[in-house]
């Protein structure tokens, strides 16, 4: 697993492309056949990429949490971005097809993941977050998100939400997860851009063109910064940064948040006008 210490604001605007990329940003996610981790100092937050190839891979705790098992003291919210696949989670057996969710709860010992065919894998995007409650461990497919429409094809944001674990749908201690696929014909995510001190957020950009870029914005509105992202890579929000982007063509992306609250709505919204 790697660690990353996320930089404060001061030391932000001073960071070139390649410090902005080497602090915020996961350029490589996925690797075949391994399970991928990064954590991040803020919140805790830990995210990864699970791609099991032929045989499946097992959630170890790396030797930085001081862990049994990994959730021991933490949860997980598991997304699958790729072909079909399961996920073991002590006694219980789940069916993953692409885009559903499973969240692992607090206390589950052993979690496993495998691809229904090996030479087209399943690709497991989680992210995980410290727990201080036991939540079930639940499995939930595309028809039990709560789905908001919103934006509009006038300013290219016309977008779809799915939400998966939120306080009326999947239950757990802090974590906040689902994903937004962007409509044909529109390019912007999270407008109007924001900022919500009370939970790091975490994307993970996916579904978009191999030819295609992300333009992902952050800093504070005063002094903006951005990142060229590409397919599935991931970018780091500190609870002091703005959010949005656009792409060079429609795309998917994972939200992820974990902090003090869990109500989605709790943001504080920065007006473009005052954007520098």
């Amino acid at each position: 697993m790697e660690s990353r210490y996320l930089p404060d604001q001061a030391r932000t605007k001073t960071l070139d492309t390649q410090g902005l990329r080497d602090a915020f940003l996961v350029e490589t996610v996925f690797v075949p056949g391994k399970v991928n981790l990064f954590h991040f100092d803020v919140d805790r937050a830990v995210i990864g990429g699970v791609m099991p190839t032929s045989a499946p891979l097992t959630l170890e705790a790396p030797p930085e949490l001081r862990a049994t098992y990994f959730c021991e003291r933490r949860e997980i919210g598991i997304i699958n971005i790729a072909a079909a696949g399961k996920i073991t989670a002590d006694d219980k057996v789940f069916a993953v097809k692409p885009r559903e969710c499973v969240y692992v709860g607090r206390g589950t010992k052993k979690v496993v993941f495998e691809s229904d065919d090996p030479a087209n894998p399943a690709a497991f995007y989680l992210t995980s977050f410290p727990a201080h409650n036991v939540f079930p461990t639940t499995h939930a497919g595309l028809d039990k998100a709560r789905i908001k429409e919103i934006g509009n094809q006038e300013e290219a944001n016309k977008r779809r939400l799915h939400q998966y674990i939120h306080m009326e749908g999947i239950r757990s201690c802090q974590l906040v997860m689902g994903f937004t696929e962007i409509e044909a014909g529109n390019v912007w995510n999270t407008q109007p851009p924001h900022t919500h001190t009370r939970r790091c957020e975490l994307y993970f950009y996916f579904d978009l063109a191999p030819e295609a870029i992300m333009m992902h914005f952050m800093g504070t509105p005063d002094e903006t910064r951005h990142i060229v992202m590409k397919d599935r890579q991931a970018v780091a929000s500190p609870v002091w940064s703005m959010h949005f982007g656009a792409g060079t063509k429609n795309y998917r992306f994972i939200w992820a948040m974990g902090g003090e609250n869990q109500a989605f709505d709790d943001m504080d919204h920065v007006a473009l006008a005052k954007l520098r």
